[in-house]
């Protein structure tokens, strides 16, 4: 049978007094305006304690209180974050002892190692690939699949391999280059590589063998790394696919021999939110136990805020 056009009896609507409810926005917790002669803590201090605000500021309190404890924080770092040109930003905090260890993917190491050799990376592939240019620089291909093949040789990782190259090369640009700083302050690098994707394996020099066996070995470092995160930071910065794979299986093969991992602060830091970070990195790995935090933006901004209210915060400025 059809309704008919009947209103509804609101006469015994029942309310109640607006103080008595619980909400999630309070004056308290509201932003302010910011000093224009303040400090970066007390930039970081006027922002509203609601959403990715105190996210971020959690996750600033996480990394200081991770190095106060000697808890680990472990950067994974994707292409994108070497070629906006953060290099020297990542540096600064390593200097600092903020990085105790990196993961990063073939195309990042790519980057760095074209920055440290001429200061320069990231070709117009538009421009490229028509003419069959794409990927062919001479000394990229060369010297990194050379570089990669001795090392791993020498029963070396990948990262062990390109760190050590750079560190005893010392090119020109070493200062504004992650890998070359590596070797400097003996921080491990661990290289996570697909077979394929980097323009380093279509060159005639590039070795099967040696990526497979180095990428492997730089796994079995980069779970020793993670493992010892029970009570550190992991942040996944820029890696849509490998990074987050990889980090699983790491913290699935920790928990397997026993280590909680029960503290655990993980984040994913990227300009737009995919499936496998949010699962991978945000979710899974801390699901009843640790925090997990994603923080929306741009890395040539996100990360030098970031860093910059980490050492503004561990400093008391």
């Amino acid at each position: 049978m059809p309704f008919p056009y009947d209103e509804f009896d609101l006469s015994d609507v029942k309310t109640y007094p607006l103080k008595s409810r619980t909400s999630k926005t309070r004056a308290e917790d509201f932003g302010r305006p910011s000093d224009p002669g303040g400090s970066v803590s007390a930039f970081i201090d006027s922002l509203p304690r609601i959403l990715a605000a105190a996210d971020f500021k959690a996750v600033v309190r996480a990394i200081v209180e991770a190095k106060r404890r000697d808890g680990g924080i472990v950067w994974g770092l994707g292409a994108h974050v070497i070629k906006t040109g953060l290099g020297p930003v990542v540096i600064d905090l390593m200097e600092r002892g903020f990085v105790s260890a990196i993961a990063t993917n073939g195309a990042a190491v790519i980057h760095d190692f074209e920055v440290a050799l001429v200061g320069a990376t990231s070709e117009d592939v538009d421009e490229a690939l028509g003419p069959g240019r794409f990927g062919m620089a001479e000394e990229t291909g060369r010297l990194l699949n050379g570089a990669i093949a001795d090392g791993v040789g020498a029963g070396l990782g990948i990262g062990q391999a390109v760190t050590r190259f750079l560190g005893a090369k010392e090119p020109q640009f070493a200062r504004s280059s992650v890998l070359a700083a590596a070797a400097r302050l003996q921080i491990p690098v661990t290289v996570h590589v697909a077979i394929g994707t980097d323009i380093i394996h279509m060159h005639p020099a590039a070795s099967g063998a040696a990526l497979g066996e180095g990428s492997l070995r730089d796994f079995r470092y980069f779970v020793s790394n993670v493992a010892r995160l029970e009570r550190g930071v992991y942040l996944n910065c820029g890696s849509a696919v490998v990074l987050p794979e990889v980090f699983l299986k790491a913290v699935a093969l920790a928990r397997n021999r026993g280590i909680a991992l029960a503290e655990l602060t993980t984040v994913n830091l990227d300009f737009v939110q995919l499936y496998r970070p949010q699962t991978n990195v945000v979710k899974r790995p801390t699901a009843g136990t640790g925090r997990g935090y994603s923080l929306v933006g741009h890395h040539e901004i996100m990360i030098p805020l970031l860093a910059a209210a980490v050492v503004a915060a561990a400093s008391g400025q």
